[in-house]
């Protein structure tokens, strides 16, 4: 005698969360291979290898020693600041990849390409981001007018990420919100929020 409920009754495989994940991951592939393709055309690639270049460190010690030379003792304050953030953003983000351990976007999927080295194995959070959008936040907390260059150069480092194959979107959006809830919480410790 068969007690199982009937079929109607009978749950389905997985949870709806799961059913989700693999078409979710296999959208964001999907997106990754597109933006990639961008990384095809010679002039867009050098933009954002030159971008992301940028975004590994000389852009923002060149702005924090501006910053410290020519801004008194709020250009001080804000380059220790930014100075202090990228310390915290370091240890969170190396925790995090080493946690995660998510293969970065070419490593997964033979049809993107890495078109630049990528500075470390995983891909989660991007670093790149984490730190542009925590720089840019506190930067512009000390000095608005700052926003007009540091939000377009942000945003063209997160994007840069995606099209040189180095990061999934998720990677890259993650890594906005840990940059901007870092960013906020140290501003408001700071008083400055």
């Amino acid at each position: 005698m068969d007690i199982s409920p009937p079929e109607a009754l009978r749950p389905r495989q997985g949870t709806p969360a799961r059913r989700r994940g693999p078409r979710l991951h296999a959208r964001e592939r999907g997106w990754c291979r597109r933006a990639n393709r961008w990384g095809g055309r010679g002039l867009v690639r050098g933009y954002f290898a030159w971008t992301s270049r940028l975004g590994d460190g000389a852009f923002w010690y060149a702005l924090m020693a501006a910053m410290a030379l020519f801004g008194g003792g709020q250009g001080l304050a804000a380059a220790a600041h930014m100075a202090a953030i990228s310390l915290v953003s370091l240890v969170l983000y190396r925790v995090l990849k080493r946690w995660t351990r998510r293969p970065r976007p070419f490593a997964a999927d033979g049809r993107i390409r890495a078109w630049v080295a990528p500075l470390d194995e995983f891909s989660f959070p991007s670093g790149h981001t984490l730190h542009a959008v925590g720089f840019s936040t506190v930067a512009v907390a000390y000095y608005p007018a700052l926003a007009v260059l540091l939000v377009p150069f942000s945003a063209s480092v997160a994007v840069s990420r995606v099209v040189l194959g180095l990061h999934y979107p998720s990677d890259v959006l993650a890594a906005t919100g840990l940059g901007l809830a870092l960013a906020g919480a140290s501003l408001w410790l700071a008083g400055l929020a």
